[in-house]
């Protein structure tokens, strides 16, 4: 398989949108239209075997070091880094085994990332589920207080204040989810992109 197909087929197994099928709705805990993914696999990223030991010279393995936390900062652009990973490479001679090493370091400092979101989201998709839960009970416990032949108005009252304060944080927190639920796309998009830009430093790939 050449290296442009490698990450192709990368595309489909991540389920970046666009490319995979349908999200799967039968877990409460994932409330986004992306296909849940809980963990990476280095191996779908990545189409050469990556040694499991470092280097012994202290000065490479801080080169690598250097260049995968640079590599990792989300708020640095890959391609702003070009610069970086062709100077290692050209140092290094292109050495598939140093760049792969680069791309472990980036790939466990963003799934780590990744996997905490993730983590995140179920949680604050379990909280919203609760608060929703709480605003349905407290409904009916006013409809049922109005039922009755002589209601107790100030519970009333008490019960509507409750429900319009609860579904405020609600509709607020939910917001927010549209952010949460890109990060781990965003994420694996930008695994995805530093793996093509060290690919192509490798001598003969």
């Amino acid at each position: 398989m050449t290296t442009r197909a490698f990450f192709a087929a990368a595309l489909l197994g991540l389920g970046f949108p666009g490319v995979a099928g349908a999200a799967d709705f039968s877990d409460p805990t994932w409330p986004c239209i992306q296909r849940k993914v809980e963990r990476l696999s280095v191996g779908l990223m990545w189409p050469r075997s990556i040694p499991e030991d470092m280097p012994q010279d202290p000065a490479l393995r801080d080169a690598i070091a250097e260049l995968g936390d640079k590599l990792a900062v989300r708020r640095i652009e890959p391609e702003t880094l070009k610069p970086d990973i062709a100077a290692f490479a050209e140092s290094h001679g292109g050495d598939a085994d140093l760049l792969g090493h680069v791309f472990q370091q980036v790939f466990d400092s963003l799934s780590q990332r990744r996997a905490r979101i993730i983590d995140g989201i179920a949680e604050f998709s379990l909280s919203q589920i609760a608060l929703s839960e709480r605003i349905e009970a407290a409904r009916q416990e006013m409809d049922a207080e109005m039922a009755k032949a002589d209601p107790d108005f100030d519970k009333v009252d008490a019960l509507e204040e409750q429900i319009d304060w609860d579904q405020t944080i609600h509709t607020d927190r939910q917001q927010s989810i549209t952010y949460l639920c890109e990060t781990p796309t965003l994420l694996e998009k930008r695994l995805y992109g530093i793996a093509q830009l060290l690919q192509a430093e490798i001598e003969g790939s």
